[in-house]
């Protein structure tokens, strides 16, 4: 019985994903900076542990604690919503710190064993933001661009250990706390110079009805990511991912 190891599991995607193998008779390791028990089906092929992806040690504790697995999924990330000029320097760090260089510490931590075992599958989840600019998100995205290319490179390096890398795409997610994240990270709200700018932004956001993402969708894409070997680079996930990557 194959074993996938999933960052970000506290909710959303994250969450839906372990649900997803868990009922496809995976075992899971459904990592949370702080681990609720209840946030998942019980089940003896489910292990719930603690994860900061920004702490090294937290790392090398969960890969201790893990053992051998067969899929790495970097889910964990943080959201940033806010004019450029309004973004403090430690707000940007915070959200590179855990999308950006969080992945990449996670990837590089379970390299070892894939390439010994010459196997293994990496799917990195970043986002739709990176094919099409959107206002207020400029920090958000150049998060996530970065892991577009660092996988896409990546795929190239580890190629020839039989090691699969992929990314998964998702699109607007409502059902999601990406919003209420987002807002956690602007401080002192917008700078007034952006304050119609934001207010027009909200308010098409809240009159869409637009095509949308829905976790399934993105558990959906992650499975096609980790099993088809015939997989593309880039999967997108949602309706609107669908919609907007076919344009």
């Amino acid at each position: 019985m194959k074993t996938i190891l999933i960052t970000g599991c506290s909710s959303g995607f994250g969450l839906e994903i372990a649900k997803h193998f868990l009922d496809h008779d995976w075992n899971v390791i459904a990592t949370m900076r702080t681990p609720r028990e209840d946030a998942l089906p019980r089940s003896d092929r489910l292990r719930v542990l603690s994860l900061d992806v920004t702490d090294p040690q937290s790392i090398s504790r969960l890969i201790a604690d893990a053992g051998p697995v067969d899929a790495l999924v970097n889910n964990a990330g943080v959201g940033m919503l806010n004019a450029l000029e309004g973004t403090s320097m430690q707000a940007a760090r915070e959200v590179f710190e855990t999308n950006t260089l969080g992945t990449i510490a996670m990837t590089q931590a379970v390299i070892p064993q894939f390439r010994e075992r010459k196997s293994g599958v990496i799917v990195n989840v970043t986002s739709t933001v990176t094919l099409r600019p959107l206002h207020l998100l400029s920090v958000y995205t150049a998060s996530k661009a970065a892991v577009n290319a660092f996988t896409e490179s990546l795929a190239l390096e580890l190629e020839p250990f039989h090691i699969r890398v992929r990314l998964v795409l998702p699109g607007r997610a409502p059902e999601t706390r990406f919003g209420d994240n987002a807002r956690s990270r602007m401080q002192g709200g917008f700078h007034e110079a952006y304050t119609d700018l934001a207010q027009q932004v909200f308010s098409r956001w809240a009159q869409s009805t637009d095509l949308v993402t829905r976790s399934t969708d993105v558990a959906d894409a992650v499975w096609q990511a980790v099993n088809d070997p015939a997989s593309p680079m880039r999967i997108p996930a949602g309706a609107d991912a669908l919609a907007l990557a076919a344009a």
